[in-house]
């Protein structure tokens, strides 16, 4: 009974019980095999390993006298006690580990009279935009201000305090940065232009930058950097310098600090002050693939662009300061105002004073007028602009001759900056709202056609509201004639050939059909979230314009207005001919009607946002509603992006628009212009009239 007992006990643990046997029994054996091998002696000849007679490869081999088996062992950490013990110590950092450098250390020279006002300004403006800042000065004031690191030699001598102060750098801060900048404590430096610059240039190179000046009586080819502008070192030419400071402490006479280190640095290193690195790119130009033909002016610019043909030649505009003869209206003769006189006037200025930085102190220019103007907008690398000068030359014995130069300038596309934008997709629903009046009811077919085919057809998540817009007479006797009843017909028409589409429609009745007034309306029958696209009965809709109306508008973000392309009167251009197949001659035979604001992409809550700031500022006043269109209430009332851009995928055929009167003055002006510019180009129009004086003369 308790043998049973204790079995049922045992039974769990018996497995691993029997595991430990096991292994236990295996071990042993294993450990006397082992032994029993390492006892046999190799047959053969005493010495490195011998060969075993009948082919079997021995196991191991006996070593030669002297030596044992090789066998690892641990060799216990032992110390020689006569020896200095010297602790390892590790860098708190990885980067100083693996020899990285920080990028500029900056260093201001000022004085005991200066140092609590010119040092204290440098200190509160440019101080926290550089990563290490130090002052110099030769003897210490009463107190230092707060907040300032400063370093005194106990000397006010310039060349002492120059001379001190290189010594300084080296020792302390020589193997921990690339580059060295060193200002005056008067000197207007634009901290975030001199760390942009440091970013760009090689720290392989033996640099010094700045403001180069020629020394009094010395070589002209050897020049200084002007302390007053501050002047760049880099590490390799500080490293290759340092020896030389005491020489050049005992051998060179000077009284300005700058000029004796600008002597030191040409006389030992043979280095000169550059205030540009053109020129040494320049010279490594021909070391390129391209060689010589590969610079680019200026550079570090991209080269011109080079049309493929004669159709993709940038043409030229001619200007002169007063009149420019390429004007945007076509015509050949504008005043030159804005924008563009100003542009003029700055190109103009800058030319005579790159002239005058070349050739000064031999001569200098002044302009007395501008023969010649050429200027084109590249678009791989910004505006470029050929002047003809006529110029005043002036030597420094006072003698004065006029001659004439031409200059070449390039206003570069420079800080480009991506913006981030919200998300967006193609796959939001647009809800099409199309006002429709009595004179519009001849184009509601095309309309409806273009909309079936392009989104009804291709299933294109698109909706269609119709706005009936009803005079007030026409409302009156709309249960006898209704005007719009056969446009009612043609969206029955649709929903029968489209079953899972329905077109609503709202009536309104007005006088004046104000867009304000009409998408106030439509507004309040549709979602926040909703989509707009707010066209006009001669828009032709398809998908690609749909997309960028997606694409193009971002809610609480951006809206979009686009410049829709209008088709010339096709009686005055072609005349009787066949109208144009090719997409160059339709481009040419039409042009972006940039009057009209009746097209429009924006979100439902962006307008109801911007609608109800309208409301608090005018107060409802209908006169003020009826003067202005959707377009000037988010100009005016909201902070969104207001994006306007030419749209070549929204086309519209040739119509006379119907202009209402009892808009307001300028929607009314905006019309009228709409239509006489759609009816043809200047060349086409003096071809019709040509042929009209031609008819009448017979």
């Amino acid at each position: 009974m308790r043998l049973a007992v204790l079995l049922a006990a045992l039974r769990p643990a018996l497995p691993l019980l029997l595991g430990l046997s096991l292994g236990c029994s295996l071990s042993l054996l294993r450990a006397s095999w082992s032994q029993g091998r390492g006892e046999e002696r190799c047959p053969g000849a005493p010495g490195r390993a011998a060969a075993v007679a009948g082919g079997e490869r021995p196991e191991a081999a006996e070593a030669g006298p002297g030596h044992e088996d090789f066998r690892p062992r641990i060799v216990p950490y032992y110390r020689d006690p006569s020896k200095a013990y010297k602790k390892v110590l590790r860098t708190r950092y990885i980067q100083t580990e693996l020899g990285f450098h920080e990028r500029l250390f900056v260093a201001v020279l000022t004085s005991k009279a200066t140092v609590n006002t010119l040092a204290v300004a440098v200190n509160k403006t440019v101080a926290h935009h550089f990563p290490r800042l130090l002052y110099f000065t030769g003897l210490r004031s009463a107190k230092v201000p707060h907040g300032m690191v400063l370093v005194a030699h106990g000397d006010e001598r310039p060349i002492w305090l120059m001379y001190e102060t290189m010594h300084y750098i080296h020792q302390h801060f020589g193997s921990d940065y690339d580059w060295f900048y060193i200002m005056q404590d008067d000197t207007y430096a634009q901290a975030e232009q001199v760390k942009a610059l440091v970013t760009h240039l090689s720290i392989n190179q033996d640099v010094y930058l700045g403001r180069a000046e020629e020394f009094i009586g010395g070589d002209e080819q050897a020049r200084y950097c002007h302390g007053g502008f501050g002047y760049l070192i880099s590490r390799s030419l500080l490293l290759k310098l340092h020896p030389h400071l005491d020489s050049c402490r005992n051998e060179i006479l000077s009284v300005r600090p700058d000029e004796w280190l600008g002597r030191c640095i040409i006389d030992f290193l043979g280095i000169t002050c550059v205030s540009q690195l053109q020129m040494q790119i320049r010279n490594l130009t021909a070391l390129t693939p391209a060689g010589e033909a590969g610079l680019t002016w200026p550079v570090g610019i991209n080269a011109p662009f080079l049309p493929k043909s004669r159709f993709e030649v940038i043409s030229w505009d001619y200007f002169n300061e007063q009149h420019l003869f390429s004007c945007p209206d076509g015509s050949p003769k504008c005043e030159l105002s804005g924008a563009s006189k100003t542009d003029v006037s700055e190109i103009i200025e800058s030319a005579v004073e790159q002239l005058n930085s070349r050739y000064q102190p031999l001569l200098r220019f002044s302009k007395r007028q501008l023969l010649n103007g050429y200027r084109r907008f590249d678009p791989t690398r910004g505006m470029e602009y050929t002047l003809d000068l006529l110029l005043e030359a002036v030597t420094q014995k006072g003698h004065s001759h006029v001659l004439a130069k031409r200059v070449s300038l390039v206003r570069p596309l420079s800080k480009v900056e991506i913006i981030p934008m919200p998300y967006v997709t193609e796959a939001t629903r647009v809800q099409l709202v199309l006002p429709l009046t009595v004179q519009d009811l001849d184009f509601v077919a095309n309309f409806l056609d273009m909309f079936a085919m392009n989104t009804l057809d291709t299933h294109d998540n698109a909706l269609l509201t119709l706005l009936f817009i009803y005079h007030p007479y026409d409302a009156q006797r709309v249960g006898q004639v209704d005007v719009f009843a056969g446009v009612k017909a043609m969206v029955g028409e649709l929903e029968k050939r489209y079953a899972e589409v329905k077109i609503p429609w709202i009536s309104v009745k007005t006088e004046v059909p104000s867009q304000v007034k009409l998408m106030d309306i439509v507004s309040k029958k549709h979602p926040v979230d909703t989509l707009f696209f707010l066209a006009s009965v001669w828009t032709e809709i398809n998908m690609e314009f749909l997309n960028r109306c997606r694409m193009n508008t971002i809610s609480n973000w951006q809206v979009f207005f686009p410049v829709h392309f209008q088709e010339f009167n096709p009686a005055l251009v072609y005349r009787g001919e066949q109208t144009a197949s090719s997409t160059t001659d339709f481009l040419r035979d039409g042009h972006f009607d940039r009057h009209s604001f009746a097209e429009a992409c924006f979100y439902n809550s962006d307008y109801m946002t911007a609608r109800t700031k309208l409301a608090a500022d005018i107060l409802d006043q209908d006169e003020v509603l009826e003067s202005m269109e959707v377009f000037d209430v988010f100009l005016h009332y909201s902070g969104l992006h207001l994006f306007r851009a030419v749209e070549p995928g929204l086309v519209q055929k040739y119509a006379l628009r119907s202009c209402n009167p009892r808009l307001s003055e300028e929607l009314y002006h905006r019309c009228m212009l709409s239509n006489l510019e759609g009816l043809a180009s200047r060349s086409h129009l003096a071809m019709a009239l040509f042929e009209q004086e031609q008819a009448n003369s017979t």
